[in-house]
């Protein structure tokens, strides 16, 4: 265990080392975050202020904000992953793999290296986003979360980047160049959005594009980690109101259904620990292909 923690570090090292790519990393949350600062979050806010005339306008702003940052912190816990894989790329295209073989590591604790680096790199960055996340919406008024919210925040935040992380690293094991895997990223950080539902609530979109949606582990986490980041906000927003809050939940994707039946936390978590169990099976058995 020793050497794959000696491996993850020094993976850790060459993707800090590239502030630039730990930037780039971020770029599609950073643009969500500016999309929402100076266009779409007063638009939204001033919209759903029209559908709850009684609701208090800075209450509104408040869940408008709290809502993106739980989008903004999904999107981080698979770029920063993927990015973080970019030491593989660069190991595998400047050839240090011939002098890998001929290292002590074995193949197994090279794959765990890359993999256990790039989850940590999720995790923190995540952390670190939704951290600010909290602190904006301090400074907008919003609420502070309670214990059992950052509980339920940071565990979720760790199965996604843990899952994610073992997703992206079964997808860099396909990339042979620098440029290709930046490419990659670049279309993953985009399209990430939509796919999550982060940059329009679902609740704006077909029906069976809602449904498809629905089905993947993207929506699921987002709707996971908007739970914690709403809650207090939408309660009060809403008045407490037990029949707004659910149509909200279903409409921005706090709640999932798929055909009329609902995506519950369960069905959420076990989908994205059969992620992580698959493609750390699968990414391990790539990475390792690629290892030659």
């Amino acid at each position: 265990m020793k050497v794959v923690l000696l491996l993850a570090q020094r993976n850790l090292r060459l993707y800090t080392r590239d502030r630039a790519g730990v930037l780039f990393s971020l770029l599609g949350p950073l643009i969500l975050l500016g999309l929402y600062a100076l266009f779409l979050g007063r638009l939204q806010a001033d919209a759903l202020a029209q559908t709850l005339p009684t609701a208090d306008s800075d209450d509104v702003l408040v869940f408008v904000f709290a809502w993106v940052f739980a989008g903004v912190t999904m999107i981080t816990t698979l770029t920063t992953g993927l990015a973080a894989m970019s030491s593989f790329v660069e190991d595998r295209a400047s050839g240090r793999f011939a002098d890998f073989l001929v290292s002590p590591p074995t193949r197994l604790q090279l794959v765990l290296g890359y993999l256990i680096s790039s989850f940590a790199v999720a995790f923190v960055l995540s952390v670190l986003v939704a951290l600010v996340g909290q602190f904006a919406l301090l400074a907008v008024g919003g609420p502070l979360l309670g214990a059992t919210q950052l509980a339920s925040l940071l565990g979720v935040i760790a199965l996604s980047a843990a899952s994610f992380s073992a997703l992206s690293g079964f997808a860099a094991a396909f990339l042979g160049t620098t440029a290709a895997f930046a490419a990659f990223s670049t279309v993953t950080g985009t399209v990430l959005g939509f796919l999550a539902g982060a940059y329009i609530p679902p609740g704006v979109l077909p029906i069976a594009v809602v449904n498809v949606i629905n089905t993947l582990p993207f929506a699921q986490s987002a709707m996971l980690l908007r739970q914690p980041f709403v809650d207090q906000a939408l309660d009060q927003m809403t008045g407490g109101n037990a029949a707004v809050i659910d149509e909200l939940n279903s409409y921005y994707g706090m709640t999932l259904s798929l055909g009329g039946a609902d995506i519950g936390n369960p069905i959420a978590i076990a989908e994205l620990s059969l992620l992580l169990i698959l493609f750390a099976l699968l990414g391990a058995w790539r990475i390792g292909r690629a290892i030659r």
